[in-house]
């Protein structure tokens, strides 16, 4: 998908540059390499050298050229070889050569040298990650990951509209199997079908995602613990069939927690629907610009632990979401940070 220079984040990013008195930035990570170019990569392997004043210079598998020359916001663009014959160094080394060379020009440079995670390239499965040979190519960096993400917080129009779109898609895949799902199917089939329908539908979304990937955990009744993997076990009846799913949309992703029912929702089950939809309604209902994101998680968790769920949850209640499916602002009790208006977040008060 084609879409114009999103100038409204860039000029954020240059001006956050401004202050902290930096150059240039060298950028590795998949989902920055996207926010800063609108380039995403197959293998990772790729960067950009991104001034603060002049035009950014892309680095790129030469095997991506027509999807450079497709989607790439940058004027140049410097490729490089995944097999060279006099060469047998990994691709990613020669990226780097590319990346010294065209940030030797700048003075004061920042680097991704905090960086925690990164988004996937398009091959999904074997992300490709930073050497040694990157942070001591730049041994004079200066962390560029604190500002990359102040910047990411704040979601541009264009970015509001790329992630609608991945929620849409998502909505649509849940109504597909809404429709399909049985007491008796399994977790892992459910979970297929999912983003079965996410990859061949989203894919194309109408005329305007170039490649959709969906990723899905799915637990039902019993089965249902956070952080463990999707099993085999069967759909239950008159239980909840939980769906922790992403969607990710020409790398713009969403983040939401779903629950199906095959027939009427046990007892036990409605009371616990009620809390947490109390308890949601209630928080959310008091955000504002400029509230403590310290404040939104100590109240989420004492109201939790209000309707008999202390400790709960067992992961941030809230987080970014963007160019990363969990991205900063994470809200912590004993942090600190403001939510701002133009910020997108997942607020996740679940049991």
């Amino acid at each position: 998908m084609i879409w114009p220079r999103d100038d409204a984040k860039l000029d954020r990013v240059r001006a956050a540059m401004a202050e902290e008195e930096l150059d240039a930035l060298v950028v590795r990570a998949p989902d920055n390499v996207l926010y800063l170019t609108n380039f995403w990569g197959m293998k990772g392997y790729d960067a950009v050298v991104f001034p603060r004043e002049g035009e950014p210079v892309l680095v790129c598998l030469e095997a991506s050229e027509a999807d450079a020359e497709r989607m790439s916001w940058t004027a140049e663009v410097r490729f490089f070889r995944g097999y060279d014959d006099g060469d047998p160094r990994p691709p990613a080394l020669r990226a780097l050569d590319l990346a010294r060379q065209l940030a030797s020009e700048y003075g004061r440079v920042g680097l991704e040298l905090s960086l925690g995670t990164q988004a996937t390239d398009r091959m999904v499965g074997e992300p490709t990650t930073f050497t040694k040979a990157w942070f001591d190519a730049f041994p004079e960096a200066v962390d560029a990951t604190p500002l990359l993400s102040t910047a990411r917080a704040l979601k541009s129009e264009q970015e509001i509209e790329r992630m609608r779109l991945a929620n849409e898609i998502a909505a649509r895949a849940m109504e597909y199997v809404q429709g399909r799902l049985r007491p008796g199917m399994r977790e892992s089939e459910v979970g297929a079908m999912w983003e079965c329908w996410v990859h061949d539908h989203g894919t194309g979304f109408n005329d305007r995602v170039e490649l959709a990937r969906g990723f899905s955990l799915v637990w039902s009744g019993p089965g249902i613990k956070t952080f463990t993997a999707t099993g085999n076990r069967p759909i239950q009846e008159h239980e909840p069939t939980l769906f922790e799913i992403w969607v990710c949309a020409d790398g713009y992703w969403c983040d939401h927690t779903k629950n199906l029912v095959p027939g009427e929702l046990g007892a036990r089950y409605v009371e616990l629907e009620a809390q947490l939809m109390e308890v949601y309604t209630s928080i959310t209902s008091s955000l504002s610009d400029g509230g403590s994101l310290a404040d939104l998680d100590r109240e989420t968790r004492a109201r939790l632990a209000e309707v008999g769920y202390p400790g709960q949850p067992s992961h941030p209640v809230c987080h970014g979401v963007g160019a990363r499916a969990h991205e900063p602002p994470y809200a912590h009790q004993a942090g600190g940070g403001t939510m701002e208006a133009g910020m997108v977040l997942a607020i996740e008060p679940g049991v």
